[in-house]
Parts: structure tokens; C-alpha cells; sequence
């Protein structure tokens, strides 16, 4: 039986970064399904520093009620880490791990500053939802209300949400502020 040495293959790609970042920053882990917990968990006792946003649910069965927590964003956890070769390795052996969210896996930085307003988030008494992420240029439906139904294009003007309603063959467009009103993406 023969081995094959991985690094001498021509069909092997690295699948992580050239350059490692020099310094540490925060990459979104995903992870299978209801295995946050254990992922975390596991990488924790590696040395790894770790965030996983919980939520306080009440589930209810038919001899109980049990205040239990999930993770507010099913499937991912954040990792505070060098993304050196071999702590990438190391992270993506771990059970439950799928890889980094990035292009192939390589993992790509996540501002600080959008971790720490989650962590804000969650430490306040703040009622929130969490909703579809929508970007700009993305072609959504309004849900409720008057405009129930009609379709368009998400554009930001001036800090404000507007939709904008296009009739393409008469290259014509009207924009409407939809910022009291729920979208969904198409």
C-alpha cells in the first residue's frame, strides 16, 4: 500500500491563507447543525478564544416548561485567532466544524466593531428580531401594510431605505421610503 504525500500531489490546494494576519481578528466558524455548544466548547479547551451569542427561549413540552439557550445565529461561532496554517488545521480537525466562512474556506476577517455591537446588543434589555440579511441592490418585497406585495430594488439615499419600482422596457423608475415598512428578499 502506498501513501501519498498531500503536499507533492499536483492536485493539492492549501486551503488556507498565504499570509497570515498579524494580528488577531475575528472569523465566523460554521459548524453543524446544534453542535455550536460542543464546538465552542472544544476549541475553549484548545487555548482558542471564542464567541457564541446565546438567546434565552422558552420551550415548552407537554409535562414542562424550560427556559433553555440557543445560539442567535444557528450553526456559527466566532473565533478570536492568528489565522496561521497550522491553527486553521487544528480548528477545522475539531468535530462539529465545517470550516471558516470565506472563499474556500480560507476565512475572511469580521470588523471588530460588529462583534462588539452584538455583544452590546445582547448585554442590554433591548427587544430585537432578527431579520434577512439585505444588501443594497437587492431586489426585495414589501410584507404588510398598504404596499403589501410590491416588489423592487433596495437602494440607500441619504441613510434612508428606498425602494425603487423600475417599468424596464420604458427605462423609467420611481423610488418610494420604505423605512416603516417590513421587506423580504426575493
Amino acid at each position: 500500500m502506498s501513501v501519498i504525500n498531500p503536499t507533492c500531489s499536483p492536485f493539492f490546494e492549501p486551503r488556507w491563507p498565504v499570509m497570515p494576519a498579524a494580528e488577531p481578528q475575528w472569523y465566523a466558524v460554521h459548524t453543524r447543525s446544534q453542535h455550536e455548544k460542543a464546538v465552542v466548547n472544544q476549541l475553549e479547551r484548545n487555548g482558542i478564544e471564542t464567541f457564541l451569542p446565546l438567546i434565552s427561549e422558552v420551550h415548552r413540552w407537554s409535562d414542562r416548561r424550560k427556559i433553555v439557550q440557543l445560539p442567535l445565529f444557528s450553526c456559527y461561532a466566532f473565533v478570536h485567532m492568528q489565522l496561521m496554517p497550522e491553527l486553521w488545521y487544528k480548528l477545522t480537525r475539531i468535530g462539529g466544524v465545517l470550516g471558516f466562512v470565506g472563499a474556500r474556506g480560507e476565512g475572511i476577517p469580521i470588523p471588530e466593531s460588529q462583534i462588539e455591537n452584538i455583544r452590546a446588543l445582547l448585554s442590554s434589555d433591548v427587544p430585537y428580531t432578527l431579520c434577512p440579511f439585505l444588501q443594497v441592490g437587492q431586489r426585495v418585497r414589501i410584507r404588510g401594510g398598504m404596499l403589501d406585495g410590491i416588489e423592487g430594488v433596495l437602494v440607500a439615499r441619504n441613510g434612508e431605505c428606498t425602494l425603487v419600482i423600475s417599468v424596464e422596457p420604458i427605462q423609467r423608475s420611481i423610488a418610494i421610503r420604505i423605512d416603516q415598512y417590513q421587506v423580504e428578499a426575493i
